[in-house]
């Protein structure tokens, strides 16, 4: 695949390298550290000029350390003439601040998405999003994956008994993917109490 680089962030570097094997690509070079007065430093380590450019970081963790180090990761590649690059976020930080639920309450994920788009971002993957609302917090396209064909995978082949299992939803959000799931397998595969 000519003219695709792949970076990793450090949240998940296992999930990085299975990206980048899966695909049959070398993980980009970089190196993060972190100054005396815990600033985050980023440094590419190869060439990005007129490539595509995937970088991996998940929000999750160290939420704030993860997201500052993704904006500065974009705007290294953009300000070194990557020709776009795509932020690959399978846990969107902030997610679950989508609204404005009581007066003074930030919109935080607006805030990320403002500063994704702002650090170079020209392309965001995310997955599951808390809410589909968030995709039109950007100006940029976005990309919002869905976990559930490899969920439904992963319940047939690992629960021996899962037809009979019961699914159990701690929030309403989580309460539509359960409906979801239920259309998804037929009634005669799957019982749902």
């Amino acid at each position: 695949m000519p003219n695709i680089k792949i970076f990793s962030g450090s949240s998940h570097p296992d999930l990085s390298q299975k990206i980048a094997d899966r695909l049959g690509l070398e993980l980009g070079k970089v190196v993060t550290k972190k100054f005396s007065n815990q600033e985050t430093c980023v440094e590419i380590g190869e060439s990005v000029r007129g490539e595509d450019v995937y970088i991996v970081q998940s929000g999750c963790g160290e939420i704030n350390d993860n997201l500052m180090e993704l904006l500065i990761m974009i705007n290294a590649c953009k300000i070194a003439s990557a020709s776009r690059v795509t932020a690959v976020i399978p846990c969107f930080p902030y997610a679950r601040q989508d609204k404005k639920d009581k007066s003074r309450a930030p919109i935080s994920a607006k805030l990320v998405a403002n500063m994704l788009s702002v650090s170079g971002a020209d392309h965001i993957i995310t997955m599951d999003l808390h809410a589909s609302q968030i995709q039109g917090f950007f100006d940029i396209p976005v990309d919002n994956l869905y976990a559930e064909p490899a969920v439904l995978k992963w319940i047939k082949e690992n629960i021996p008994e899962w037809k009979n299992c019961t699914i159990v939803s701690p929030d309403a959000g989580g309460a539509k993917r359960y409906a979801s799931l239920t259309l998804t397998i037929s009634p005669l595969e799957f019982t749902l109490d």
